[in-house]
């Protein structure tokens, strides 16, 4: 008997919407950037900045939290990991690393992480993976490097390039541990819960690092400077909270179920590109044209990664050779 699988359209269905998320995810991530800055002009400390970040939306999620408080006995690993790895450990080694080696440095290291997410899919689950995908992966990094100007600060600290590579690793274990349960069905676990859980415990993680009983409070009661522009401290705290936690992070986790964390990874790069255009518009900081170019290259290696996959449910393989496709007309003959 032969097997049904989905129709065309929907899996094409899927697979846009999924890109769709993974798009609003990169721009809700792109956009802390151009709100945490100022905040950080005004006189808080940028890992006091990244507990407020995770603590509000934490608070936001609290609801769903309980709502799923089962997972908490059913998936208490895949909790405990998003946390350490996908919330803090993203952001405790990513700050950690910027004090010490440069910004552009920093993100190009840790954008390293839709390579190692190729890696683990070859060598850990043992599952091929496309040239065409591995091709944009490699144009993805490129063009990041260009968009973040390693060229202009390179620094071979070697403590600060470890705490990048952690970032990176811990960035792939966001998008592995996205994609746990995806194909389990009606047992697969919640997404909403698994974030909101994982920002409960982020949140604490980041308490013992960041020590907020330090911080100085009164900075979200003024106002802060966008570009000579004042705007309330608490409107950008806001938006760190909202849309650059709360929907990149759910939007984010829900493009991995939908993609693949090797596609969604690749997609994830446009981040970086958003940050540097919405700096340049908000900010006023200045766009070169090699970070132009390197922009338009991540784009095209992104394209690339993601027309090579198909979306989750979709009954092609991830990669076809000839051996595959010489089985395929035996078996209709």
């Amino acid at each position: 008997m032969p097997v049904r699988t989905s129709g065309s359209g929907e899996v094409g269905l899927g697979k846009s919407v999924g890109l769709g998320l993974a798009l609003v995810s990169a721009v809700a991530f792109g956009g802390s950037g151009v709100a945490a800055k100022p905040l950080i002009e005004a006189g808080l400390d940028p890992l006091h900045v990244v507990w407020l970040r995770v603590t509000g939306a934490a608070l936001v999620m609290l609801p769903l939290a309980v709502r799923h408080r089962g997972l908490v006995r059913r998936r208490p690993a895949l909790l405990a990991g998003f946390g350490l790895f996908a919330v803090a450990g993203v952001q405790a080694c990513y700050f950690a690393a910027i004090s010490r080696i440069p910004v552009g440095v920093a993100l190009l290291v840790e954008y390293l992480a839709p390579a190692l997410v190729l890696g683990w899919v070859r060598f850990v689950q043992r599952r091929p993976v496309t040239r065409a995908a591995a091709l944009g992966v490699v144009l993805a990094v490129g063009g990041l490097a260009c968009v973040v100007e390693v060229w202009s600060g390179l620094s071979f600290n070697a403590v600060g390039l470890l705490l990048a590579f952690a970032a990176a690793c811990c960035q792939v274990g966001y998008f592995v541990l996205s994609d746990q349960g995806s194909d389990a069905g009606d047992e697969a676990p919640d997404p909403l819960g698994v974030i909101a859980y994982g920002l409960l415990v982020g949140a604490l993680v980041l308490t013992v690092v960041a020590r907020p009983w330090r911080m100085d409070w009164s900075v979200l009661a003024g106002t802060a400077h966008m570009d000579g522009t004042p705007v309330a401290a608490g409107l950008l705290l806001g938006w760190l909270v909202l849309v650059a936690t709360v929907v990149a992070y759910i939007t984010g986790v829900l493009a991995v179920r939908r993609l693949s964390p090797q596609v969604a990874g690749v997609v994830a790069c446009l981040e970086a590109v958003i940050a540097t255009v919405l700096a340049w518009v908000l900010l006023g900081e200045h766009l070169s044209a090699p970070q132009i170019l390197g922009g338009a290259v991540v784009l095209l290696g992104a394209f690339i990664a993601q027309s090579s996959a198909p979306a989750k449910g979709s009954a092609e393989p991830v990669a076809r050779g000839p051996e595959k496709d010489v089985a395929d007309r035996h078996t209709a003959a």
